[in-house]
């Protein structure tokens, strides 16, 4: 398997459900280490995953994943799930102002902040998870079938915060899905996984 992400490209990945384009992405987010092959990073060979990798790796790429409800810390009010990665990096002061910027960006408003993931909808939800994957501004997005449980007015507006977000830092693109139209509109070009394992790069 071979894929090459340039930086600030929007690449997409298609695939049928099980085929492993899930933990390709998971890979390529430094969460899952892989059995075998490499990844590189602007150039270099990455040797950590997870918690063992450099925080300047990790802090690097924003996650989205297909089922919120799994990703999130049912204990927390959606505010500090967005301020999650903050706190956890040190940089609690950034935390109020970061919330509110992002929590417009995303259309939450503050009612719904102060409430824990049980008590919102999957939409709501997967919106504050967009807003943690983008507070640390990180230079890499990857989108494993974030909208793929959400009607087509909230994908629409994820879609739309993700695009607007690349436009105004430059972040690569990720985005794993089964939709074609909806990838092909969203990305520069979209790869099929039946493809990745031919000897050339895409």
């Amino acid at each position: 398997v071979s894929l090459s992400v340039a930086p600030g490209e929007a690449v997409g990945l298609l695939g049928p459900s099980g085929c492993g384009k899930s933990t390709l992405a998971r890979v390529a987010a430094l969460l899952h280490r892989p059995d075998a092959g490499a990844l590189h990073l602007d150039g270099t060979p990455v040797r950590h995953w997870r918690h063992r990798a450099p925080r300047a790796l990790r802090t690097a790429f924003g996650v989205v994943f297909q089922q919120p409800r799994l990703a999130a810390d049912p204990r927390l009010t959606l505010a500090d799930l967005v301020a999650e990665p903050l706190r956890a990096t040190g940089r609690r002061d950034e935390a109020a102002g970061r919330v509110a910027e992002l929590a417009a960006g995303v259309g939450l408003t503050a009612d719904l902040l102060t409430r824990r993931p049980h008590e919102v909808s999957d939409g709501q939800l997967q919106r504050a998870c967009l807003a943690r994957a983008l507070v640390l501004r990180p230079r890499w997005l990857v989108c494993d079938e974030m909208t793929a449980m959400l009607d087509a007015s909230t994908t629409a507006a994820l879609v739309r915060v993700v695009e607007n977000y690349r436009a105004g830092t430059g972040a690569g693109l990720l985005a794993v899905g089964h939709d074609r139209v909806l990838l092909d509109r969203w990305c520069d070009r979209t790869v099929d996984w039946a493809s990745l394992t031919s000897p050339a790069e895409h």
